[in-house]
């Protein structure tokens, strides 16, 4: 009944994306081989193959069992990526836009600063610092998808900050706020009341449309050789067999439609919420 009503993308994009969360969470309960383990046996089958949906890549690795690893991988970065730094870059968005002052400087600095560095070359310099292992004692080395997700996160909070920020600044100027100041409200109260409900939606429009830059953005980095272990994203997967395309195709095809389609999802709830916030801040 939800979705009765709304358009057909709206319906598209929320069952992919519902398939996409399915996969991620439950998907371990389907009887399939280990996403790492080869079947000497079926090495680079088609797909609908007897036993592999999805068919196998060169070493035998089931793709469906693979594709549903890397759904829980590829989504968890984006999603854990683009929560923390909504959320920290909101607060700090927020407090700069509504203390102003030496307060606004400060922050508006920190972002500028962040923001001048090339996005993939400081994402680079921070997954080699922090997840390269040391030859002469490899185990003091973090996760490579813990120091991916939270140097994503590092690269975000600047973006999501400064819009926090331009948003905080311009509601803070609206007569219901400047009504609310002159009636001896608390700062904190505007705040929780009138200035963080309207920034939040402008503010996950955006999130949206992080969450589909940052999967190309970690499919890229797996080209790139600092992407996750091998095999164990989207984009890895399709880093990982894209030398093979003239003999498995279905096994860069595969990860590929699913980047497409993720994005594609984001992207127009990403567009959606911004026709639905622009409608309503044109009533207010």
């Amino acid at each position: 009944m939800v979705l009765k009503n709304k358009p057909l993308g709206f319906k598209l994009s929320t069952a992919w994306l519902t398939l996409c969360v399915l996969m991620a969470t439950l998907g371990w309960l389907l009887p399939l081989p280990s996403w790492q383990s080869s079947d000497a046996d079926a090495l680079g089958v088609t797909m609908f193959s007897k036993g592999h949906i999805l068919g196998t890549d060169n070493w035998g690795v089931d793709q469906l069992s693979a594709m549903i690893h890397g759904t829980r991988i590829s989504l968890g970065i984006a999603i854990v990526s683009v929560t923390l730094g909504a959320l920290i870059g909101a607060f700090f968005g927020v407090m700069a836009g509504y203390a102003r002052g030496w307060i606004d400087a400060i922050i508006s600095m920190y972002f500028n600063v962040t923001l001048a560095f090339p996005t993939l070359v400081l994402l680079l310099a921070l997954v080699a610092i922090f997840a390269s292992p040391d030859p002469f004692n490899p185990g003091t080395t973090l996760p490579r998808m813990v120091v991916l997700t939270f140097a994503i996160t590092f690269i975000l909070i600047p973006f999501l900050g400064r819009l926090a920020r331009a948003a905080t600044v311009s509601w803070a100027g609206r007569d219901f706020v400047l009504v609310a100041k002159s009636l001896g409200l608390k700062r904190r109260t505007i705040l929780l009341q009138h200035i963080i409900p309207n920034v939040l939606p402008s503010l996950i429009s955006v999130s949206f449309l992080a969450a589909g830059l940052i999967i190309i953005l970690e499919g890229g980095l797996s080209i790139l050789g600092a992407g996750g272990e091998p095999g164990s994203s989207w984009g890895s997967l399709l880093a990982r067999n894209r030398g093979d395309i003239d003999l498995t195709p279905h096994t860069t095809f595969i990860p590929v439609v699913a980047i497409a389609l993720t994005v594609m999802a984001f992207n127009y709830f990403g567009e959606y919420l911004r026709t639905t916030i622009d409608n309503r801040d044109s009533r207010i």
